[in-house]
């Protein structure tokens, strides 16, 4: 019997590290060593993540330790608010060979941009460099074997997936901007309440609460390699889910032909991204709806042929793609596993 990697999460309270948890536990190559949660030690894990509850058949229901009772394991997934990665990582690193950090802490390389982004100086600089960027689409090759890989934001992730078949085919006009809008569920604000998701103010809103300045803009501009790339994010009605509407500029005349060929050549071996370019139908273009709890990505457009306005589009679940999917899949890179192990759920219709 192969033995199975020994796979532990730091910060397995919030949504990020329930959906990372719900994914390794159904992963046919990992066993799950320990989960932390400083508030919530000694408790069982499925008192926070009810979907969780154990079944017959299955190992022994975990419980919460706090990260001072961390062990040595194969695998160090953290799952921590901003900031608290970094202060800790020389800890981190001497508990596992390999680690993915799902916060932001890790995804800049730049530490004078991280500073301008996140208004403070980042507090273990010389790690920043060590980090790949745990986007599988721009980084395969990268991630295979690394040690350290970084996740990606969601609001990042469903914008550069956008993007990036336009940017690699050079059909951008480069003196133009790009500003993508994105549409972002509640649960991207994390599991701790606050005064704007109480229930009374959050049901309802359409709440543009970062027109601009929005730090996952810098991750978007570093993987495409253009400065002149602004995010405005809205909040809407919607638990799970990112819609972008990237707002972009080519050549009058470039059309459908042009476009499949782009995307094909940059998504047509891709195992969860879904090319949604469709003639009829109320599905024609990406909806995150049909996305929840799944590791798709799925991407479209629409141009206006006369006049070059190309509108690329990209739906993904915030807490799949956006983050806890692409890190198992980074997971699966980095330990030369099948890319799709544990992620194979393909979403439900109708939700």
């Amino acid at each position: 019997m192969t033995t199975r990697a020994r796979v532990s999460i730091v910060g397995g309270s919030g949504y990020t590290g329930g959906e990372l948890l719900r994914l390794l536990l159904g992963h046919p190559e990992v066993e799950i060593a320990q989960v932390t949660s400083e508030s919530q030690a000694g408790n069982y894990v499925h008192s926070l993540h009810p979907n969780l509850r154990p079944v017959a058949g299955r190992p022994q229901p975990l419980r919460f330790t706090t990260s001072a009772e961390l062990a040595p394991c194969d695998v160090l997934f953290l799952a921590l608010p901003h900031g608290q990665a970094q202060g800790r990582i020389e800890e981190f690193a001497a508990l596992a060979e390999r680690i993915v950090d799902l916060s932001a802490d890790f995804r800049l390389r730049d530490g004078q941009v991280y500073q301008q982004y996140y208004g403070e100086p980042h507090k273990a600089p010389d790690w920043l460099g060590r980090f790949v960027y745990g986007l599988p689409e721009l980084n395969r090759e990268c991630i295979r074997g690394a040690r350290y890989v970084s996740g990606v934001g969601c609001n990042a992730t469903a914008s550069i997936l956008a993007l990036l078949p336009l940017s690699r085919s050079g059909l951008l006009l480069p003196e133009r901007p790009l500003v993508v809008d994105l549409k972002a569920g509640s649960s991207e604000s994390g599991a701790s309440p606050s005064a704007a998701s109480h229930h009374p103010e959050r049901s309802g809103a359409v709440r543009s609460f970062a027109p601009t300045g929005h730090r996952h803009e810098a991750e978007v501009a570093q993987a495409l390699g253009r400065p002149d790339v602004y995010l405005s994010v809205t909040s809407i009605e919607l638990v799970r889910g990112v819609l972008a509407t990237a707002h972009a500029w080519v050549e009058p005349g470039v059309g459908d032909n042009e476009l499949w060929r782009a995307y094909r050549s940059a998504y047509g071996a891709e195992p969860f991204v879904r090319i949604v370019h469709e003639r009829g139908g109320i599905y024609r273009h990406p909806e995150p709806k049909l996305l929840a709890g799944t590791n798709l990505a799925d991407v479209g457009w629409d141009v206006d042929t006369r006049t070059g306005r190309l509108v690329a589009l990209s739906a993904i679940d915030n807490l799949g793609k956006g983050a806890a999917g692409s890190a198992v899949q980074c997971l699966n890179l980095m330990l030369g596993w099948d890319e799709s192990a544990g992620l194979q759920f393909m979403g439900l219709h109708p939700v």
